[in-house]
């Protein structure tokens, strides 16, 4: 026979009731037990605390696993800050990095005009990069120096670290620079130390290849490049670059110039050189003489004849 509901209920409320009365009372005793002030208490309070806390490890440990957790993820949280702190100033120090290396090469460029050694029969005149083409099949860059800083077309151009190009096309005030990348680029060179004479080609890339090797066997990757100076095109012995083997496996050269920052340029002007014959003597064509005061033209005169005597010795 079930029981009824009503039947359990009556069972179950007086032994809630017992339960929170045995509950109470022990809470209670627990009160005074701690809270009594007297030698033979304090040795019980101890004794049971000795007995009782040790065997509750367990109990404690859901609440030490809480208690890590709570400050793993405080020092999650501030490491996470830190981390974003380190970001936005790795940020800044990028672009100050950019900054300093612009100006570094800047610099570079500048110290490679004033510093670079040529032949002695070669002067030069630097020109400030205005603008490039902007085409992808002309490869070229406009200077603000033209006809009236006696530019002629064909002569070559550096950045200070190599051969950039040749000028083709003059203007008053204004010149175009065909860079050796271009497509209608032929210049004649000389891979060293082995000596072979090539043609290198402009192909519109960055590398461009090197065409009419007598013995592409005698050339290395990493081969110095320099102008040969055959056909009287470029001036020889100029740096061009060195040599790459491409991923096509062409032979082709990583060019010195830095065409990705080209700011000045130096154009080379090639004066014919001045004949020596004999020991001792010396032809000079247009003798340079000091500037002589208006209206005195007897010091004139002597000046004359005194720097053509000393050529004529």
């Amino acid at each position: 026979m079930a029981r009824k509901p009503n039947q359990t209920e009556e069972y179950s409320r007086p032994l809630r009731r017992l339960f929170v009365g045995l509950l109470m009372l022990c809470l209670f005793l627990v009160f005074l037990v701690w809270r009594i002030d007297s030698p033979r208490v304090e040795r019980f309070r101890s004794n049971l605390i000795d007995t009782v806390v040790p065997s509750f490890d367990w109990a404690l440990v859901p609440v030490t696993k809480l208690v890590g957790m709570v400050e793993d993820f405080q020092s999650y949280q501030r490491i996470y800050e830190q981390n974003q702190e380190l970001r936005r100033e790795l940020q800044q120090m990028k672009a100050w990095k950019e900054a300093a290396l612009q100006l570094e090469q800047e610099n570079a460029q500048l110290l490679n005009l004033n510093n670079v050694r040529l032949d002695a029969q070669l002067s030069y005149v630097t020109g400030v990069v205005l603008t490039d083409s902007g085409s992808p099949f002309r490869q070229s860059v406009l200077l603000n120096i033209g006809t009236r800083d006696g530019l002629v077309d064909g002569w070559a151009a550096t950045d200070g670290l190599g051969l950039a190009g040749r000028i083709a096309g003059v203007g008053k005030r204004t010149s175009r620079v065909i860079l050796l990348t271009d497509s209608n680029s032929r210049i004649p060179i000389m891979v060293q130390p082995s000596g072979q004479n090539a043609l290198l080609v402009g192909d519109n890339s960055a590398v461009p290849p090197i065409e009419f090797l007598e013995s592409p066997e005698k050339v290395r990757p990493g081969d110095r490049v320099v102008s040969s100076g055959d056909g009287g095109v470029f001036p020889a012995g100029l740096l061009v670059g060195h040599v790459a083997m491409g991923t096509d496996r062409r032979l082709r050269v990583r060019l010195a110039a830095d065409y990705e920052r080209l700011q000045f340029l130096r154009v080379l002007r090639s004066h014919p050189g001045e004949m020596v014959e004999g020991e001792g003597s010396l032809i000079v064509s247009s003798p340079a003489v000091p500037p002589v005061p208006a209206g005195t033209d007897e010091a004139s005169e002597t000046g004359t004849a005194v720097v053509e005597g000393g050529a004529s010795e």
